[in-house]
């Protein structure tokens, strides 16, 4: 009989040899094309408000409390206190949906290595990295850690986690997040922690006490789609083995009905992912057949845009 702390070791092992394969790409990201705009796209400045203080020349016109000036006649701005560094929390929604793919990858496998680059970026800036795995046969929480080691051992262990078993039970019937425990969740990392949401994202309503990680928090959900979730294959009949209900299906791309049917489906879903996340540049979706780690400069490029406008 094997050894089930041995295979894990194994598991873990082969992990840490990928995540290193990995390492070299990010700190090439990190040094050559997001310089200083990763920090930047996670606000990159104090979150605390200290107090309000004169505008001089040089600070930061972001700043500026025009309430205070408008009552006053000439301009202050916001003081905050500095943070001293980045806390990243990511939360893996590892819902049986994740393991459907239609090419050479499965959702899952895309969202793994989505989830190991950022925690990869987070160690390559020297912020701390936490997780909590969530799957419908329980959860594991990790809390973040720092350094290069600690957290390329945290992003081996979540990587080797096994996948939910494919015996034939049903989802959750309400709220595919009930396997979150999300009132755990508020006490996991300190106030302003960057809280990334991976999930496949069926359409749902915001789990019981969203609005509150939302401030306590910094939210953004990280998605990988299938292409055949944005549009059924065309011309032809096709088989496939749907994880959710545990039974095979026919996908038609011809018939009308079913094509209506998806259309519908992938629009309640946008809707649900944008309520949990209503700044666009809080959402991230990444096909299944892109480079993620393309898909992760240009996330951070177009937030450190945005927030040079303000």
């Amino acid at each position: 009989m094997a050894n089930p702390l041995t295979e894990h070791t194994s598991i873990v092992t082969s992990q840490l040899a990928l995540l290193r394969q990995l390492e070299w790409k990010v700190r090439h990201a990190v040094e050559n094309v997001l310089s200083g705009e990763y920090r930047s796209a996670f606000r990159g400045r104090g979150m605390e408000f200290d107090q309000v203080v004169k505008y001089t020349y040089g600070d930061d016109i972001r700043d500026i409390d025009w309430n205070v000036t408008a009552r006053l006649g000439e301009p202050y701005r916001k003081k905050f206190i500095e943070e001293r560094e980045v806390t990243l929390l990511l939360v893996l929604d590892d819902s049986v949906s994740l393991q459907f793919g239609s090419g050479a990858q499965s959702k899952r496998e895309a969202l793994l290595e989505l989830a190991g680059l950022v925690m990869l970026l987070g160690a390559v800036n020297r912020d701390r990295v936490g997780f909590l795995h969530a799957s419908r046969d329980g959860y594991t929480l990790k809390e973040p850690v720092r350094g290069r080691g600690q957290i390329l051992h945290l992003a081996a262990q979540l990587l080797g986690r096994p996948a939910p078993a494919l015996d034939g039970r049903t989802e959750e019937a309400v709220t595919p997040s009930a396997a979150i425990p999300w009132r755990i969740l508020a006490h996991a990392a300190p106030r302003h922690s960057i809280l990334i949401w991976l999930a496949d994202f069926p359409p749902q309503l915001p789990p019981e006490g969203w609005s509150v990680l939302s401030r306590r928090y910094q939210t953004m959900g990280f998605r990988v789609d299938d292409p055949w979730d944005r549009e059924l294959p065309t011309g032809r009949v096709l088989t496939a083995y749907d994880p959710v209900s545990g039974r095979l299906v026919n996908l038609d791309g011809s018939s009308s009905a079913q094509r209506a049917a998806h259309a519908a489906w992938v629009a309640t879903r946008e809707e649900s992912f944008r309520q949990l996340f209503p700044a666009p540049l809080s959402r991230l979706v990444v096909p299944t057949d892109e480079d993620r780690l393309k898909a992760l400069v240009r996330f951070f490029h177009a937030r450190m845009a945005a927030g040079s406008r303000r």
